[in-house]
């Protein structure tokens, strides 16, 4: 076994252990078609409340359940998902989500013939639960292609992809969808049959990007089930058997305040990066006077900082322990939002913009530090850290509520609230004295919540 990163190999030289195992590079290729297939899924729902307050004439409080049924359903799944991993494995879970979310947008089809708000919320719950089930799996499975010191790391790789995915969701929204929702109808001067066809056109629209998500979401499954995977040993400490059962393993999540504290961070991140994207138009309307279209072209400004951040980051963490990066985007990210805050200019707009750079290395980094040491809990531990995107549905509506009452400018302490939450937890790991994660497999022994001396560090 080749020496662990940072150590000496006798000759001066430090050690790095390789990014995959052995015979792991085609399987990490079509993990990577997962986390762009589930980028495209999530940013294709962007234009939808807009999209379903114009067809169906509803207040933008029923057109925002688009939302609560995205989010809703990744945390309700998150949870089974892991029973699934716990049970049959990784592989499983993966295929079973994939299977799930190609589902999930066939049914898009019949939802546009059925032509009802409900049809629509179903089809996008079940494409929702898919993609839970599918990055509660996929991300811890692509932690376990090779050794532990470079497991935060490889996260971080494979999770730029998924920027990749949002960029092209926001393109096909932009092209495909919104495109033949712009026109006003006047509907009073329409009959039965006309105001039907006009809306089966414009359901017709919503439902075609879908379609195609959907071959390919079954064309990588198809990739996944057909790639004869070599055995994967999972390098946690003492993974061994847990006599304890399911609850011990909840126990021993409870009592690691690096994943319980790693759960809020996560939180916490996903709601500054809802609250950013989703505000960020209307700040640019605020601030430039700027259209719709204006605001969307910024956002799409914003996406590409993101994408093109994730890869700059992924470099660096290999240099530079993570956590420490990860402390400086999130003081970076709160500076970024007080100024947006004070000046709602260009100015500001370029600071709301950049925050896309700082939420770059947030998630994987978060997922992958909370999850150290965690042993056999692991997968369960990975469940908590997806069910924690609930914040994406929570906090914005809090900012909406500030933009409602104050100003979008204004509207921005509760993504500079929650990027100090991240920040904070940075610091808590970078605190944490060195020393071996040590995780009981004994029911009724504490696992200790010590740090670890590669936790966030890929170097």
């Amino acid at each position: 076994m080749a020496p662990p990163a940072g150590d000496d190999d006798g000759d001066g030289r430090e050690q790095r252990q390789p990014l995959l195992g052995r015979g792991m590079l085609l399987l990490f290729i079509a993990l990577i078609g997962c986390f762009t297939a589930w980028g495209i899924a999530q940013d294709l729902t962007t234009p939808m409340v807009a999209g379903f307050k114009r067809i169906f004439e509803m207040s933008t409080f029923q057109a925002s359940l688009v939302q609560l049924a995205y989010f809703g359903a990744y945390f309700l799944l998150a949870l089974p998902a892991a029973f699934i991993n716990q049970r049959f494995g990784y592989k499983t879970g993966i295929l079973t989500g994939l299977g799930l979310a190609a589902l999930g947008a066939f049914l898009f089809y019949p939802a546009s013939k059925i032509m009802t708000y409900e049809a629509f919320l179903l089809a996008l719950f079940a494409m929702a639960a898919g993609c839970s089930i599918l990055e509660t799996s996929a991300n811890p499975y692509v932690m376990s292609l090779g050794s532990e010191e470079t497991a935060t790391r490889r996260l971080n790789f494979a999770q730029a992809f998924n920027p990749l995915g949002t960029n092209i969701g926001v393109l096909l929204a932009s092209t495909l969808i919104l495109p033949k929702l712009v026109d006003p109808v006047d509907i009073s001067s329409l009959s039965p049959a006309q105001l039907h066809t006009i809306r089966a056109g414009e359901l017709g629209a919503v439902m075609a990007p879908y379609l195609g998500l959907a071959f390919l979401l079954l064309l990588i499954a198809v990739a996944i089930a057909s790639q004869k995977a070599p055995p994967i040993v999972e390098e946690f400490p003492d993974a061994g058997p847990h006599a304890g059962g399911t609850g011990h393993l909840f126990g021993v999540l409870w009592r690691s305040k690096r994943y319980r504290f790693g759960v809020i961070a996560q939180f916490a991140n996903i709601a500054a990066q809802v609250c950013t994207w989703t505000f960020l138009i209307q700040y640019v309307q605020q601030a430039l006077g700027g259209s719709l279209q204006k605001g969307g072209a910024y956002l799409q400004v914003s996406l590409l900082v993101f994408l093109g951040s994730r890869f700059l980051m992924t470099w660096v963490i290999g240099r530079v322990r993570a956590t420490k990066v990860l402390a400086v985007l999130a003081l970076l990210a709160v500076m970024l939002c007080v100024f947006a805050m004070s000046s709602p200019n260009l100015a500001g707009v370029l600071a709301v913009v950049a925050l896309s750079f700082c939420l770059s290395l947030m998630f994987p980094t978060i997922y992958g530090v909370a999850l150290k040491g965690l042993g056999p809990a692991t997968k369960f531990g990975a469940a908590g850290l997806v069910m924690a995107i609930v914040g994406g549905a929570i906090m914005p509506l809090l900012q909406g509520k500030l933009v409602d009452q104050t100003s979008a400018a204004i509207s921005f302490v509760v993504p500079a609230a929650c990027f100090a939450v991240v920040g904070l937890y940075a610091l808590y790991d970078l605190r944490a004295a060195p020393g071996s994660v040590r995780v009981s497999t004994e029911p009724g022994l504490p696992g200790d919540a010590g740090p670890s001396t590669v936790t966030g560090s890929a170097a």
